[in-house]
């Protein structure tokens, strides 16, 4: 008697590497705002400001790519506020609630499941 095999596309595959990258892209980029709470160098801000603008524009191509175009839009939003070319001046205390905002989205969106839209046309 023959086993069964199921064999996977390798597009599954590869789409599971890139979502759990994708997630613990947003848990690092996540934890890394939660420490600016803390009274942290200056530079360290200059570079998470850079990390979180990388991270936010590659979690929005990635999103891109699988057609999730609200949660695209909501990372590009996310890296133009975190870009580190032209500071955004929003004050210590409001920086901290836009932080500990944008953790909680990072890590609201690991188990958000954005349903998948076929364009009509």
């Amino acid at each position: 008697m023959e086993l069964l095999q199921v064999t996977l596309p390798p597009f599954y595959c590869l789409k599971k590497k890139i979502n759990t990258m994708k997630n613990i892209l947003k848990i690092i980029t996540s934890i890394l705002l939660l420490i600016c709470l803390l009274k942290m160098p200056y530079g360290y801000y200059q570079l998470v400001r850079l990390v979180s603008f990388a991270s936010f524009l590659i979690i929005a191509i990635t999103y891109y790519k699988e057609n999730k175009i609200n949660s695209m839009y909501l990372f590009i939003f996310f890296a133009i506020l975190f870009q580190p070319f032209l500071k955004v001046a929003l004050g210590r205390q409001l920086w901290n609630i836009v932080d500990v905002v944008v953790a909680a989205v990072l890590i609201a969106s690991i188990f958000y499941k954005e349903k998948f839209k076929e364009p009509t046309g």
